[in-house]
C-alpha cells in the first residue's frame, strides 16, 4: 500500500530536487477535457484542475473528475457561482451605444438576471457586463424591471457576469444550484470548493456549514477586500480573482490590493491563488505578451502559492502551451522569491517551530526539510518563509496530501505512520526506499510527538541520512 501511494507521488529523487515550487491550477473546459490533453497539461506542470460551474453540467463535471483522477493524484477545485450576478438570455444580442435594454428578474423575460436585487439598485447606478466591457446606467425601475442606457456597447450572451461597483447587494451567498454542486462535490470527495464573490466571513461560514472540505474564498469585490482578515480566519485560503475585482474597484488599485492580500495569507500560512487574465493572449496566440509574463512573475514574487489559468486552458487554442509557459516563468522567477513574513507575538507551537526551521535553514547546509503533518498546517507554516530547501510533507490523510499539492515549495507524500512507535525513522525509511532521499542528504525532520494538541509540531531532529540508515538497519 505504501509503495503504491509513493508511486503516485512521483518517486524519482531527481523530481524532488528540481521540482517547480510554484503550483499551477488549470481550468478544464472544452479545449482541455480529453484524456490526452489533461495528461499533457499534467506533464507540463499542472498541479490542480479547476471546474467552473458557471458553464457545463453535472455529467460533464463528473467526466472531468474521473479523467483527471485516472491520470494524476492532484486536487480538484470546483468553483461555485456564489452570489455572482449573471445575465440569462436565450440568444446573443448586440447592444449599441444609446439604446435602452430592459432586463427583468424572471427567466420568462427575454433578458434577465439570475438574482433578484431590484430593491438594492437605484436610478443612476452603473451596471457593467462581461468584466466591464459593456457599460450601462440604470435610468428607470418599472414593475420589477430595470431600464439600462447603454454607454459602451457590445454583445451580450447567456452567462455573462454582471457587476454593480460599490453596491452591497442582499443576495444569498449560496443558490439552490450552488447547494446542488456542493452535494456533488461531497459525493466525489472533491478537495476544494472556491466560493465566488465572497463578501464576508458569513459567506464562508454558510458554505462551511454544508461542506467540510477545503474552502477557497474568492476575493473579487470591495466588500471582500475590506473583510479579508476575518475571511482568512475561516477559509483555508483565498483567490485574488482580479477580473471581477478590477471591475468592482478601480483597476489601478488591484496591484496593491493583490500584494496586500498575498502578504496577509503568507503571514497566516494560508493558501493564496492569483488568478484571471494571467496569460490571456494565449487563448488565441501561442505566445504571451511580455506584460503577461511580467504579471505572472510578479504574482510569484509577491508570494503566491499558486497561479491559475482560466480561459487559456478552458477554451483556448493552446492549453498545453499555456501551462508550459507558466511553468517556465515559475522556474525562472521563484529562485528570487523572498519571505515577507513579519515577526509577531506567540501564535502557537507550530508557528514557533516554523520560525526556528527558517533560521536553521539559513545557518546550516540542509538538503531537505521533512514534516510529518496530519492536517498540512505545519507544512504551510514552514513554506511561507520561502526556504530554498525542498519541503516534503508526509501525511496519513490522502485528502490532505492532495490539498497540499497547491502549496508553494511542498512535495506532499501519503504514508500511514500514526501507528508506528518511531514515526520519524519509519517515514525516513519509506522515503529512502522510494528514492526521495539519498545517503548524502542532511535532513531536518519536524513532527508532533507526545502531544494531542492541534497545530503542535513540537520537535526538530537533524540527521545525515547515511548515519540514520545505520539505526534503521538495527
Amino acid at each position: 500500500m505504501y509503495r503504491h501511494a509513493l508511486i503516485l507521488n512521483y518517486v524519482l529523487l531527481s523530481y524532488v530536487d528540481s521540482m517547480k515550487k510554484t503550483k499551477i491550477i488549470a481550468t478544464i473546459g472544452p479545449a482541455s477535457c480529453t484524456r490526452d490533453i489533461v495528461k499533457k497539461m499534467v506533464n507540463a506542470g499542472m498541479n490542480g484542475a479547476r471546474i467552473n460551474t458557471a458553464y457545463g453540467n453535472l455529467a460533464q463535471y463528473q467526466t472531468v473528475i474521473e479523467t483527471v483522477r485516472k491520470i494524476a493524484d492532484i486536487p480538484i477545485i470546483i468553483d461555485l457561482k456564489g452570489p455572482e450576478i449573471r445575465l440569462k438570455t436565450l440568444q446573443k444580442k448586440i447592444l449599441r451605444k444609446g439604446e435602452i435594454l430592459e432586463v427583468g428578474f424572471d427567466s420568462a423575460n427575454e433578458v434577465s438576471f439570475n438574482h433578484n436585487f431590484y430593491d438594492s439598485v437605484s436610478v443612476g447606478d452603473v451596471l457593467l457586463v462581461d468584466n466591464g466591457k459593456i457599460r450601462t446606467i440604470v435610468t428607470e425601475k418599472v414593475d420589477e424591471h430595470l431600464c439600462l442606457l447603454v454607454i459602451v456597447g457590445g454583445t451580450i450572451e447567456d452567462g455573462k457576469g454582471v457587476n454593480l461597483p460599490n453596491k452591497r447587494l442582499t443576495v444569498s451567498s449560496l443558490t439552490d444550484y450552488d447547494l446542488e454542486i456542493v452535494a456533488f462535490a461531497k459525493k466525489f470527495d472533491v478537495e476544494y470548493i472556491a466560493l465566488s464573490f465572497t463578501r464576508n466571513v458569513c459567506d464562508v461560514e454558510d458554505l462551511a456549514d454544508v461542506y467540510k472540505g477545503g474552502i477557497i474564498a474568492k476575493i473579487e469585490n470591495f466588500e471582500g477586500v475590506q473583510n479579508v482578515n476575518a475571511i482568512l480566519e475561516v477559509a483555508n485560503g483565498v483567490m485574488v480573482a482580479r477580473g471581477d475585482l478590477g471591475v468592482e474597484i478601480e483597476p489601478e488599485k488591484v496591484p496593491l490590493v493583490q500584494k496586500s492580500i498575498i502578504k496577509r495569507c503568507n503571514q497566516r500560512g494560508k493558501l493564496v491563488v492569483t488568478a484571471t487574465e494571467m496569460l490571456e493572449s494565449m487563448v488565441h496566440q501561442p505566445q504571451p505578451t511580455r506584460a503577461e509574463v511580467s504579471d505572472v512573475a510578479n504574482a510569484i514574487l509577491d508570494g503566491s502559492d499558486t497561479v491559475m489559468l482560466s480561459g487559456e486552458t478552458a477554451i483556448g487554442q493552446y492549453p498545453v502551451e499555456a501551462v508550459e509557459m507558466m511553468s517556465r516563468i515559475a522556474n525562472e522567477t521563484e529562485t528570487a522569491v523572498k519571505s515577507k513574513v513579519e515577526d509577531t507575538s506567540f501564535i502557537n507551537i507550530s508557528d514557533t517551530i516554523s520560525r526556528a526551521i527558517h533560521r536553521i535553514c539559513q545557518s546550516m547546509p540542509l538538503d531537505k526539510v521533512i514534516t510529518l503533518t496530519k492536517t498540512g498546517y505545519t507544512a504551510r507554516m514552514i513554506t511561507r518563509f520561502k526556504i530554498s530547501q525542498p519541503i516534503i510533507a508526509v501525511t496519513p490523510d490522502i485528502k490532505v496530501k492532495k490539498q497540499l499539492e497547491l502549496t508553494f515549495g511542498v512535495q506532499p507524500v501519503h504514508i500511514e505512520y500514526l501507528n508506528e512507535k518511531d514515526t520519524i525513522s519509519f517515514v525516513a525509511n519509506k522515503l529512502y526506499s522510494a528514492h526521495f532521499l539519498s545517503d548524502k542528504d542532511t535532513l531536518l525532520f519536524t513532527a508532533g510527538t507526545r502531544t494531542t494538541t492541534r497545530h503542535a509540531s513540537n520537535s526538530i531532529e537533524i540527521h545525515k541520512m547515511e548515519e540514520l540508515r545505520k539505526f534503521l538497519q538495527k
